[in-house]
């Protein structure tokens, strides 16, 4: 048996092209997924779409009875699990990162207990290595993007969406903090009507009180004839990034995974800080972000404000090719080989000889 810990729906895009490969190859695959009032809609809809063998738990105590009781052969995270030490001598402990973002997060979710990371590309195993010399890194790839890369996700239906199939279409994927939700155009999709617009932010903008203003824009945007707003259970970016020309984000990791697929990408700028990340406290805002926030920003054209956002778009769908070779070098370092085998070569470090205890 192979579990999966899901602690959050969004890990899942990442898991399921593993899971696919796993079942192919005849491996049992559990998922632990975590009850939780605010994402039981997007989790009920996810574990249905997919047909998961599912085990709920409420918290990482009952989880760690269930690894505790099956003994699986691997237990895979998306992130850090507060018990990963209980598990050693029994089960493998993997960690796939559900991102590959410029959040320091990234480097030091490391510091947890496990047997193997699963890292895209060369770049990031150096860096990992060197911040931590003891502990292993494998050089998959970025899983997430396999069904696209491999013709599997065919994307949305723009027309049954209420859109118009001719209109070049644009992504909006903001992340949740730091955002440009509230920087945007209060009638902004009125200024961009001879474009389509999918509204895909984070989970956590339409599901967490603490983002109740996030969801306030996003539902009045959704509004507009021409923009068609993810519910909440729709947390997949995946079909949307298949259907979309351009991507407009911030500093999210969809602008690097949008890159990898060799399509424009628009980085706003522009963010809402909180007073306690502003002027003298402006470090907590440094410390969140990697430096690769600023080394990778050539892979896509900047808006410095919302006021220049328009004229950036409307030049990048004319001349979608002109950062391509930005694109093509700095993926390639921060997502390593994007082939559609990420899946395949995960599974086979999995299931090889040196992967037993």
């Amino acid at each position: 048996m192979i579990c999966f810990d899901v602690l959050h729906p969004y890990y899942l895009p990442q898991y399921l092209p593993v899971k696919d490969e796993l079942n192919k190859r005849g491996e049992s695959v559990y998922f632990i997924v975590y009850r939780n009032l605010e994402q039981q809609t997007a989790l009920d809809a996810l574990v249905s779409e997919h047909q998961l063998n599912v085990h709920w738990v409420d918290d990482t105590e009952q989880a760690l009875a269930f690894y505790l009781k099956n003994k699986p052969k691997w237990v895979i995270f998306g992130n850090t699990f507060d018990y990963a030490e209980k598990l050693k001598g029994l089960s493998r402990r993997a960690l796939m990162q559900h991102g590959i973002g410029p959040k320091s997060c990234y480097y030091t979710v490391s510091e947890s207990d496990m047997d193997v990371r699963f890292v895209e590309g060369q770049y990031r195993l150096k860096r990992l290595q060197q911040l931590f010399p003891g502990k292993t890194f494998v050089d998959t790839g970025y899983a997430k993007l396999d069904p696209i890369i491999q013709g599997v996700e065919k994307g949305l239906d723009i027309g049954a969406l209420g859109l118009d199939p001719a209109k070049p279409t644009l992504l909006y994927a903001p992340t949740f903090y730091p955002s440009s939700i509230e920087k945007m155009g209060w009638d902004w999709p009125a200024e961009f009507s001879e474009y389509n617009i999918l509204l895909k932010p984070h989970y956590f903008s339409l599901s967490k009180p603490n983002y109740k203003k996030q969801k306030q824009l996003l539902e009045h945007w959704g509004r507009f004839d021409n923009v068609y707003l993810a519910p909440v259970e729709q947390v997949n970016l995946l079909p949307f990034m298949a259907s979309a020309d351009l991507l407009i984000s911030d500093a999210s990791s969809a602008l690097f995974e949008f890159a990898a697929l060799d399509k424009p990408v628009v980085w706003c700028d522009f963010y809402h800080l909180r007073w306690s990340y502003r002027g003298i406290f402006k470090f907590r805002f440094n410390n969140r972000m990697d430096e690769d926030l600023y080394k990778y920003a050539g892979v896509a054209v900047h808006a410095a404000s919302y006021k220049e956002l328009k004229s950036v778009v409307d030049e990048q769908i004319a001349n979608p090719e002109s950062f391509a070779m930005q694109r093509s070098k700095y993926i390639y370092e921060l997502a390593g080989k994007v082939d559609g085998l990420s899946s395949q070569r995960i599974v086979d470090y999995l299931l090889s000889d040196e992967s037993e205890l």
